[in-house]
């Protein structure tokens, strides 16, 4: 019988904490996938087309996926959105669940209870941290992987956004990573164009940071800076931070996910290029680059300006974007094959008892410069579709290159982002000077 000090345990933090029940939840996903293919032969058997059963199939497994990933928020969940930005790649006819069920995890998760919320508080800002508020909504405005956040309004009388830690976040995070490294390779099937592996790998080595909100707050607090008075990007300022509990001045905006869903053809292009203008132009300004690339933290202001949120996760670049990786893109937009070769080789790209030769590995690279090719781009999922299915063929010539490519440790974070923030422009659909935005903040590319 179960404990009911465990069940009150659990109620109240609104986060399955028990290593126990949060494995059977993520065991249970290659179980019922299995067992949806098997029903699957039965349905051909049946006379039902083979294109009818994958689809099918497809899209109960993403239903499911997501369904128990955004349950457990903690690592599961953090995952899930991770791999949101990677939806454009999957196949239109298959898309739709995924679309859907990605959506609601960039921006929702159930909530703890008001009593815990409380409790946490009291831990964090002292028992009198009603003082420091003039008002605090109970009713969090948004849930996700390791915390949620309430709005309220500081003695001060500024609205801010309340971020507030579920208690038994750093059990839960670790559990579901290991976890769902046992499954990579499923979720690898499941989402063509992610890099699964590295992706958990990742996730793992920063959890320590995003654990702790100063950490949090100390890069926010770079970013506003860099970024104040800019025209085009906002940032919040951090009003106070704790390790478990974070205050920043609340934005208000429309939901980058709003804007891909009906947004008209002028906003998509808009958002699109701040969107880009602010991966490539951070390094230089920052110091630092965004790291948690999916469109629940990001929102279109009322004044127009591209609105960023969450921290949690930076990569520290203190010199800015490598430059080799702008002579890189150059090289092989220019198709110099074997200069390119040279570089990539100088620099730890090309695995050492490689054969590859310089035309396949251009071949390889030339596509994803495409972007860059002309004045403006049209960044489309029909694009990242063709990208993912060229790279993920294992019966190609590309795939075998890319296998024979080795991606060093320095660049995998900024390879990731680059990634992710493509897969959103390809979501939006937006079509936007990538070339020009490049040649600027990108060193070695233009000079």
């Amino acid at each position: 019988m179960t404990d009911s000090r465990d069940r009150d345990d659990e109620d109240s933090s609104g986060i399955p904490r028990r290593t126990a029940a949060r494995t059977a939840k993520l065991a249970s996903l290659p179980l019922g996938i299995a067992g949806r293919a098997v029903g699957g032969w039965g349905r051909r058997l049946a006379g039902q087309s083979a294109e009818e059963v994958n689809a099918t199939l497809s899209a109960r497994a993403a239903e499911q996926l997501f369904e128990v990933l955004g349950a457990l928020k903690g690592g599961a969940m953090k995952f899930g959105q991770a791999l949101s930005v990677f939806e454009a790649a999957v196949p239109d006819e298959l898309a739709a669940p995924y679309r859907d069920a990605l959506t609601r995890l960039q921006t929702a998760a159930p909530p703890m209870s008001a009593r815990q919320t409380h409790r946490v508080l009291a831990e964090q800002l002292g028992r009198g941290w009603r003082n420091r508020f003039h008002e605090f909504d109970d009713e969090p405005t948004a849930a996700a992987s390791i915390g949620q956040v309430h709005r309220a309004v500081w003695h001060d009388g500024r609205e801010v956004a309340v971020k507030v830690q579920y208690p038994g976040a750093d059990v839960a995070l670790r559990s579901d990573l290991r976890q769902l490294q046992r499954f990579s390779r499923l979720f690898q099937a499941l989402i063509p164009g992610a890099e699964v592996k590295p992706l958990l790998a990742e996730l793992a080595a920063r959890m320590d940071e995003e654990l702790d909100y100063r950490g949090e707050a100390e890069n926010q607090r770079r970013f506003a800076k860099a970024f104040e008075g800019d025209e085009r990007v906002h940032i919040p300022r951090v009003v106070a931070s704790a390790p478990k509990t974070l205050v920043t001045e609340w934005l208000s905006g429309t939901p980058l996910a709003k804007i891909i869903a009906g947004g008209d053809r002028a906003t998509r292009n808009s958002v699109g290029a701040m969107l880009a203008e602010f991966h490539y132009s951070s390094p230089v300004r920052a110091g630092l680059l965004h790291s948690d690339p999916h469109p629940g933290n990001f929102l279109l202001l009322d004044d127009g300006r591209l609105g960023v949120i969450d921290f949690g996760a930076v990569a520290r670049l203190p010199h800015g974007i490598p430059r080799h990786l702008g002579e890189m893109t150059r090289l092989a937009l220019d198709g110099r094959s074997a200069e390119l070769m040279q570089l990539l080789r100088a620099n730890g790209f090309v695995r050492t008892d490689s054969d590859l030769r310089a035309e396949d590995v251009l071949a390889y690279l030339a596509p994803f410069t495409e972007p860059l090719a002309t004045e403006t781009f049209h960044f489309t999922r029909k694009w990242m579709q063709r990208q993912a299915m060229r790279v993920g063929d294992s019966r190609g010539q590309d795939f075998q290159v890319g296998r024979s490519l080795n991606l060093p440790p320095e660049y995998l974070m900024i390879h990731r982002v680059t990634a992710g923030s493509t897969g959103i422009l390809c979501q939006l659909d937006a079509e936007i000077p990538a070339r020009a935005i490049v040649e600027r903040w990108q060193p070695g590319f233009a000079d």
